[in-house]
């Protein structure tokens, strides 16, 4: 009985040393990676589990559970070594910077010339047709004009201040009907006082006489305007019976009778500096225009 309990205690002994001694072969990185070392301990194992299974059922069981999950244990050490490999190699793959990376930089990527996008807005129909009826519009009243200008019209509007144009005759105060006489007589003195003069002082030498008239200070017709007594020299010297209107007279007359204007609505007298032999007219009345050899008074 005493040998018994003997064998029994010594079979406890040696089953504590058998898996002490395991699990530290286990927790060796060496052992764990070693097959032959595993061989062994197997068969350490065996042998001290077939020597302990007569005298403790529960021990063998035991250490049989233990040496067949013990192989897939995998060490707490060895992968906790792992890590800062991994990590050092991720580390190492961000590159560092060099002196030469520092002293030469990398030359920027040149940004790219953003060209911008052109939109091309297609008009609707009705805004078309309203451009393209304004544009002809524009052009037929250009052309009405430069027809007007070579055929006068037939009938002046006049407001109390100024000469209104064809288009503004709803606007006139009276109007004025130009006869053949008066566009003859009209042409004549433009001609026999602004013969040499620039074409800008014929159209002024016309716009005087059209100021005169519709004025309520000078006579109502442009025959009387021009017969008026000491008013224009070549009537006075019999010049305006022997000039003979030119293209240059005859055009600005028509200009002027279209509503082209070179000096303003107030502007009555004119005389040449030069020629004039009664200077009263430049000393009374105000300065308003000078064209050529001729200046005009308000």
């Amino acid at each position: 009985m005493v040998i018994y309990k003997q064998s029994r205690c010594i079979a406890l002994l040696v089953g504590v040393i058998l898996v002490s001694f395991s699990a530290i072969s286990l927790m060796s990185p060496e052992g764990a990676a070693t097959g032959e070392n595993v061989i062994e301990m197997d068969k350490l194992k065996s042998a001290s589990q077939k020597y302990a299974e007569p005298f403790l059922p529960e021990a063998g069981s035991a250490l049989h559970r233990t040496s067949a999950s013990s192989r897939t244990i995998t060490p707490m050490l060895y992968t906790t070594a792992t890590a800062p490999v991994h990590t050092w190699a991720s580390m190492a793959n961000a590159g560092w910077l060099s002196p030469e990376k520092l002293q030469r930089p990398e030359p920027a990527q040149k940004a790219e010339a953003v060209q911008p996008k052109v939109a091309v807005v297609k008009a609707s129909p009705s805004a078309a047709q309203a451009l393209k009826k304004a544009a002809t519009g524009t052009a037929s009243i250009k052309t009405s004009k430069q027809a007007t200008q070579q055929h006068p019209p037939a009938k002046l509007f006049f407001s109390r201040t100024k000469l209104l144009s064809q288009e503004q005759q709803t606007e006139a105060t009276w109007s004025y009907a130009v006869s053949e006489e008066d566009l003859l007589l009209l042409q004549k003195i433009v001609m026999a006082e602004a013969e040499g003069e620039p074409y800008q002082g014929k159209v002024a030498v016309a716009n005087v006489v059209l100021n005169r008239l519709r004025s309520a200070n000078f006579p109502d017709t442009i025959h009387d305007v021009i017969y008026q007594k000491s008013q224009f020299s070549p009537v006075a010297n019999g010049r305006l019976k022997r000039v003979k209107p030119n293209a240059d007279s005859i055009k600005a007359v028509n200009a002027a009778l279209t509503g082209v204007k070179e000096v303003s609505d107030d502007t009555y007298f004119f005389l040449s500096l030069k020629l004039a032999q009664d200077l009263t007219v430049h000393h009374s009345r105000k300065l308003a225009k000078t064209i050529g050899n001729h200046t005009f008074y308000k």
